[in-house]
């Protein structure tokens, strides 16, 4: 739902990198596939793509069956024309993500594609604050509501990166429980994650008053900016998972009801947010509705991003 700054000038960027090769190859002669790549990026920053280079390696990566820093490794008779089917469909502003199938999240890599929102690394700080303070809480086995989880990506970092973690994820779509339930399978701690179908605003009423920390990346865009949302989201990601009333709203408002109701007192909830609504949701988690020390966290690139509270005690 939130969407990295574009480039000043990708094109420029792109043609430089392009033109400039790292320290580790420059003495070598680029091999086709590393020229192939050069040229996709400049394509890729010409189409309004965010990080033209990242997304051109990945892709070869991708293609070739290779990590992206084992492209100088691929010989010249290896290479695989597909790489360009590949950069035609991210150039008309597909999702890398849906192209390769697969995306990384912390130490994770997922299942994605059409159905589910697509995980973003400014995600990512809210779920190490996450991680952090339930280490801290030193509890045996911590119990964790991850509300509108769709890929599961949440749920299944904080089971990984905690031990013995008890993580519930409620997601209302049927595509998006689907893809979570693949990768849910597929790991290891999946086992300690349970996956609901369900609304997260009114879901797991069996567990009220007894979860250490509920966690969410809602849908918060406001209807209005429709037309502001970069393609790959607006045109991909499940309209469910983006958009959110006039002002984006909507659900943080009702999931601040739902996490006062799954806590007990003295635990968290952390929510994401836009980069422009910090002090608006700070302003949900009040005082006089049972909330303590509500603060706005920055992401990677130091904007507003998410909001925690800690849960006091009953309603006024």
């Amino acid at each position: 739902m939130s969407e990295p700054d574009p480039a000043a000038d990708p094109v420029r960027t792109a043609t430089a990198t392009a033109a400039s090769p790292s320290t580790s190859s420059a003495a070598r002669p680029l091999n086709l596939l590393l020229s192939e790549v050069a040229l996709a990026a400049v394509r890729l920053a010409e189409a309004g793509v965010d990080s033209p280079r990242a997304d051109a390696e990945e892709l070869a990566a991708w293609v070739h069956g290779v990590r992206r820093g084992e492209l100088h490794a691929v010989r010249d008779g290896d290479f695989d024309a597909r790489f360009w089917e590949a950069v035609a469909r991210r150039e008309n502003r597909e999702p890398l993500q849906h192209i390769t199938g697969r995306a990384f999240f912390r130490y994770l890599e997922l299942e994605v594609g059409p159905g589910v929102f697509v995980p973003r690394p400014e995600t990512e700080v809210m779920v190490g604050w996450a991680i952090d303070r339930l280490r801290d809480l030193d509890m045996a086995e911590p119990l964790i509501v991850d509300l509108c989880s769709g890929s599961g990506a949440i749920a299944l970092a904080i089971a990984q990166e905690v031990p013995r973690a008890q993580v519930h994820a409620v997601e209302l779509s049927e595509d998006a429980l689907a893809w979570a339930r693949r990768n849910v399978a597929a790991a290891p701690e999946g086992r300690r994650v349970v996956l609901h179908q369900g609304d997260a605003r009114s879901g797991l009423p069996e567990l009220d008053g007894t979860v250490d920390l509920v966690i969410s990346n809602p849908p918060y865009i406001p209807l209005e900016e429709w037309e502001y949302v970069a393609a790959e989201a607006r045109d991909y990601d499940p309209q469910l998972a983006l958009f959110s009333g006039e002002d984006g709203l909507d659900m943080i408002r009702s999931l601040e009801r739902t996490a006062f109701r799954l806590l007990r007192p003295g635990s968290w909830v952390a929510v994401e947010h836009s980069d422009q609504q910090g002090g608006a949701v700070q302003r949900i988690f009040l005082e006089e509705r049972g909330w303590s020390e509500a603060a706005d966290h920055r992401d990677l690139t130091g904007r507003p991003r998410f909001v925690t509270a800690r849960k006091e005690g009953r309603r006024a």
